[in-house]
C-alpha cells in the first residue's frame, strides 16, 4: 500500500541541486514521527537515524535534489540566460513552464530566427532563456536575481497504475524510503538519508556515508527503461518489480550484495528485475568508495522519460521497493566478504 499525498507533495516540492530547504523541510515532516533523531550536516543531508541493537549500521539513502536552469545572466530586455544544473536535455527543456524558489513564474524558449518556431534537432542549452513577464532588466532584477535556480513548474498527474511529473528522479524514491519506514522491524541501526547534489555529481552521500561507516548500504534512485517504442535495448520494464542493481557507468555492485536482496525478494515473493544500467551514475559509487570500501548496493524503481517534465513511474514498482527494503533490513544477518 502507499500514501498517495505524501507522494504528491514530496514529488512536487522545490528543490534542485544545492537549493534542497524546501523539499528537506517536507521530508522531515514525514520522517521525525518515524525515528529516533533526524539531523541535517553542513552538506545539507537529511539524516534519519533509527536506533537498533546488533551493532551494525545500514545506510539507506535517496537523493532529493533535481535537475533545473541557474539564472546566468538578464538582458535588457528582462530576458534570463540560464545554464542547466545537472542533466538537463536541450529538447526536452524548451517550452516549459518554470517556477523559482520565491515563486516566480515564467516559461523558457530558445533564440529562434524563424518566427518564433524552433528547430529542436538543432537547438542548445545555450540559446535558451527564461520569459517571466518583465519589460526591461531592472523590472526582471525585481524579481529574480544572478544565481537563483528555477524547476519544471508541472503537474502531478495520474495515469491509472502510473503516475508522472518532473521531478520522480529521484523524489519517488525518497517517498519509497519514508513509506519504508513507517512499518520497518529491523535491529540494525538504521540512517535514512535523503542526500543533496547527486545530479551534480553525487557529492552529499559521500560525506554522509564517511560520517556513518555503515556496514552495508542500499541506495535506492530511479533506472532507465527498455519498454518504450525504439528505446535502447535495456531488460528492465515498468511493472516488472523492484529493479536490483547490478552495475551502472558508475558502480559494479558486488555479488553478495545483490544476491542478498535477490534472495531476499525470492523468499518474501517480491517481484524483482535486474538493473543493467549502460550509462549515468548514482549514490552508490560514492558509497561504495567511502572510507575503506563500503559493501553497497541499490534497488531501482524503473522510470521513464528520465530528465523531462513528464517522468513516468509504475506504482507497483514502487511499491515492490518498499516490500523489499523492510524485508532486507528485517534479516539479521548482513552480507560481507
Amino acid at each position: 500500500m502507499y500514501e498517495k499525498t505524501m507522494i504528491q507533495k514530496i514529488v512536487t516540492a522545490y528543490g534542485p541541486s544545492g537549493r534542497e530547504q524546501e523539499v528537506t523541510d517536507v521530508i522531515r515532516s514525514f520522517v521525525e514521527p518515524l525515528v529516533d533523531e533526524v539531523t541535517v550536516d553542513a552538506l545539507g543531508n537529511l539524516i534519519a537515524h533509527k536506533k537498533g541493537t546488533s551493532g551494525k549500521k545500514i545506510m539507506l539513502v535517496a537523493h532529493m535534489d533535481q535537475i533545473g536552469l541557474v539564472v546566468t545572466d538578464i538582458d535588457e530586455k528582462g530576458f534570463l540566460r540560464v545554464s542547466n544544473v545537472g542533466g538537463v536535455h536541450p529538447v526536452t527543456a524548451a517550452a516549459r513552464p518554470v517556477r523559482f524558489e520565491n515563486g516566480t513564474r515564467g516559461v523558457t524558449y530558445f533564440e529562434t530566427e524563424n518566427s518564433g518556431f524552433m528547430n529542436p534537432s538543432k537547438t542548445a542549452i545555450t540559446q535558451l532563456f527564461i520569459d517571466i513577464g518583465a519589460d526591461s532588466r531592472e523590472e526582471a532584477e525585481a524579481k529574480v536575481q544572478l544565481g537563483d535556480m528555477a524547476v519544471y513548474d508541472v503537474n502531478f498527474l495520474e495515469m491509472g497504475r502510473r503516475i508522472s511529473c518532473g521531478a520522480l528522479d529521484n523524489r519517488i524514491c525518497c517517498a519509497a524510503l519514508v513509506e519504508a519506514l513507517k512499518d520497518m522491524e529491523t535491529e540494525h541501526d538504521i540512517y535514512a538519508v535523503f542526500s543533496v547534489q547527486e545530479e551534480v555529481g553525487t557529492r552529499g552521500a559521500g560525506a554522509a556515508a564517511y560520517a556513518i561507516g555503515p556496514d552495508l548500504c542500499i541506495n535506492l534512485d530511479v533506472t532507465l527503461f527498455g519498454d518504450t517504442p525504439k528505446c535502447m535495448p535495456m531488460a528492465v520494464k515498468l511493472g516488472g518489480g523492484a529493479a536490483i542493481k547490478i552495475m551502472d557507468a558508475s558502480v559494479i555492485v558486488a555479488p553478495m550484495v545483490y544476491t542478498f536482496l535477490e534472495d531476499v525478494a525470492k523468499a518474501e515473493d517480491i517481484a524483482c528485475q535486474r538493473d543493467v544500467m549502460r550509462m549515468g551514475g548514482t549514490d552508490t559509487s560514492v558509497v561504495q568508495r567511502s572510507r575503506d570500501g563500503v559493501l553497497a548496493g541499490g534497488i531501482s524503481i524503473p522510470v521513464r522519460y528520465v530528465h523531462s517534465p513528464v517522468e513516468t513511474a509504475d506504482l507497483r514498482d514502487y511499491e515492490a521497493t518498499v516490500a523489499l527494503l523492510r524485508a532486507a533490513v528485517k534479516r539479521s544477518e548482513l552480507p560481507q566478504r
